[in-house]
């Protein structure tokens, strides 16, 4: 869902990175929170990275979902320039299946803190979820939402297995 003053953005290290990302968007779309969506590397375009970062929260987002593979470098320097909140989410990689990613997400030093996530696609998605939970904070119309899905998401479980 794309706005014109979004709440949260959706960066990615690279156009590959997008199938996985999608899902944190899909999410938000489902909890009707806007979204903006953008390629930035912190490797290939640091003038990108700095300038989004840094001007993140005066241009009105609340939260960024930052997802990143391999060296994943991409959290963690955005949540170095911004004060929003930052969610990292380790995208699957070729060479350790992630498992790198997540390391490097994780491995914050103290004082620069990144909520990470799973490993790929439910990283994704639950990345979508929590950015949706910090808006409802402030947004009833969101939380009201988020408590349909959750509730929607209890009633789907058997309570016993079906032969």
């Amino acid at each position: 869902m794309d706005s014109a003053v979004p709440s949260v953005g959706i960066i990615m290290g690279s156009q590959s990175d997008w199938p996985t990302m999608k899902l944190a968007a899909d999410m938000l779309d489902e909890m009707g929170v806007s979204y903006e969506k953008r390629i930035v590397s912190a490797h290939r375009t640091p003038q990108r990275l700095y300038d989004y970062a840094t001007t993140a929260k005066t241009r009105g987002l609340q939260v960024i979902i930052a997802g990143a593979g391999g060296a994943a470098h991409l959290p963690g320097m955005a949540a170095a320039m911004t004060p929003l909140p930052v969610l990292g989410v380790p995208v699957k990689s070729r060479a350790l299946n992630g498992l790198d990613s997540l390391y490097s997400i994780a491995q914050m030093p103290g004082g620069v803190p990144v909520g990470t996530l799973a490993i790929g696609d439910a990283g994704a998605k639950n990345a979508g979820i929590m950015a949706a939970s910090i808006i409802a904070l402030q947004d009833e119309g969101v939380a009201a939402k988020l408590d349909a899905f959750r509730a929607q998401q209890t009633a789907s479980v058997a309570e016993e297995p079906v032969d």
